[in-house]
């Protein structure tokens, strides 16, 4: 093995690359896998948008350029241009230690107030009687008991109560927990689903499989938890995947793109003339429950919503 460089001397290690100490930076806050891909997404397309060029090379009107060509050539929302520069604040903010004023002074975008697609019950019915299996019961908790679509395919086997008829909701928006409730017309439909996904686990267990990714250090405090049946997804993905670190045959969940193609698709077949998604059976389970005399603040708190000024439009 080489132990030293060409001079003869000890070999240093290399530095970390830029994107290596971008993920380092989200890691240390504790933000969602979902940010760091997206933070990590639009860091390259800035990088590339200039060649390659290092970031502490670029100015304010390198940045200026790059965020207005989304929009000129894009054709991007208020949204996704605001979630772009949020993810080059952090660059030089968290990452390059840079206190830019200009970062601050470049303007975002005005994001417009629209109107949330509600379905009418009756569309409901209609949109969930073109849907089956997984897909029916993940469309039935997010109408049933409001849950956002990465809430409902996160769900893993501790966090359904099926006596109490409770949801908890783990890491959710904003990191937080909370509880939420079970309709009993699903009671039966999830005892099904959960000894579906226990028979599952058990031949991956049989298979040397059987390991499913756990949260924060728990893999690292509770080993065995990665393969106890309460940590298990609800909604299991129908394969394995190999873990490139640890070499393990792991499940992950459902993927949300069998709901986000399946839900618009099914809308139309059931000739609802909105544009249906899966976000519409969230925002139905609140107006729904606020036609029937519901208290808005308990409905807030099914949501996760902690500002009335939230969910009052």
């Amino acid at each position: 093995m080489k132990a030293s460089s060409e001079g003869g001397g000890p070999q240093k290690p290399r530095p970390a690359t830029l994107l290596a100490r971008v993920r380092e930076e989200i890691r240390l806050r504790q933000y969602s896998p979902r940010t760091e891909k997206s933070y990590i997404g639009w860091i390259k397309r800035f990088l590339r948008f200039h060649g390659g060029r290092h970031p502490r090379d670029l100015g304010p009107e390198e940045v200026k350029k790059f965020v207005s060509s989304l929009v000129t050539d894009g054709n991007v929302s208020a949204s996704t241009q605001n979630q772009a520069l949020s993810a080059l604040t952090f660059l030089y903010k968290a990452v390059l230690k840079k206190e830019l004023p200009w970062l601050d002074g470049i303007m975002r975008a005005k994001r417009p107030q629209r109107l949330p697609v509600v379905l009418t019950r009756a569309e409901v019915d209609r949109l969930l009687d073109e849907l089956s299996g997984a897909a029916w019961l993940v469309a039935s908790l997010m109408y049933g008991a409001g849950l956002r679509l990465h809430e409902a395919l996160q769900l893993r086997i501790k966090d359904v109560d099926l006596e109490t008829r409770q949801i908890t909701v783990r890491d959710g928006k904003g990191r937080k927990d909370r509880v939420t409730v079970l309709p009993d017309q699903l009671v039966n439909r999830l005892r099904e689903q959960m000894r579906a996904a226990f028979l599952l686990h058990r031949r991956s267990l049989k298979q040397d499989g059987g390991w499913v990714a756990l949260p924060n250090a728990l893999a690292r405090k509770f080993p065995s938890a990665a393969r106890d049946w309460r940590w298990q997804y609800v909604f299991p993905a129908t394969r394995e995947y190999r873990d490139r670190r640890t070499k393990r045959r792991c499940r992950h969940h459902l993927h949300p793109t069998v709901l986000q193609r399946a839900i618009p698709e099914v809308g139309r077949r059931a000739g609802i003339p909105k544009r249906v998604t899966c976000h519409a059976l969230r925002h139905s389970f609140a107006n729904h429950l606020i036609q029937s005399a519901a208290d808005i603040r308990k409905i807030l708190k099914l949501l996760g919503h902690h500002d009335v000024r939230t969910k009052m439009i």
